[in-house]
């Protein structure tokens, strides 16, 4: 892919994201994505990501603000960087309780492109940091 190619990939995947269509993020990867979380283990596969943005959907309402998509040389790697605007809808295991509570983090993504499609989505945020925001209300 050329690297205007990877740029949009990415880009269209966050314009996805944003509005709520998970379907349209799912077309945008490979069929083994391999998803690397900040915080717990990878999982590979559509299927499983599709469970992992059922469970974020209800959980969290959360919008990508700006973000700043970046690619290598031959399109075949790419990173994002963005805020992040949340509302905190249902209490997710092991975090604090759910009261509705908003968030704004700072998230940074990696990406392999892999035949035209996301081969691996890589997410990093400061948890501490989220935490301190939902704790406070």
């Amino acid at each position: 892919m050329s690297v205007a190619e990877t740029l949009d990939l990415i880009r269209s995947y966050y314009a996805a994201f944003n509005r709520g269509d998970a379907e349209g993020m799912l077309a945008l990867l490979a069929d083994d994505v391999v998803h690397e979380p900040s915080q717990g283990a990878p999982r590979k596969g559509k299927a499983l990501f599709a469970e992992f943005l059922a469970h974020m959907n209800r959980c969290y309402a959360e919008q990508v603000l700006d973000p700043q998509v970046m690619a290598n040389g031959d399109g075949s790697h790419a990173s994002a960087e963005f805020m992040l605007d949340g509302r905190y809808l249902e209490s997710d295991e092991g975090l604090p309780a759910a009261k509705g509570q908003t968030y704004h983090l700072r998230v940074g993504a990696f990406f392999e492109i892999t035949d035209g499609k996301i081969g691996r989505v890589s997410n990093h945020y400061n948890l501490a940091d989220w935490i301190k925001q939902v704790q406070a209300g």
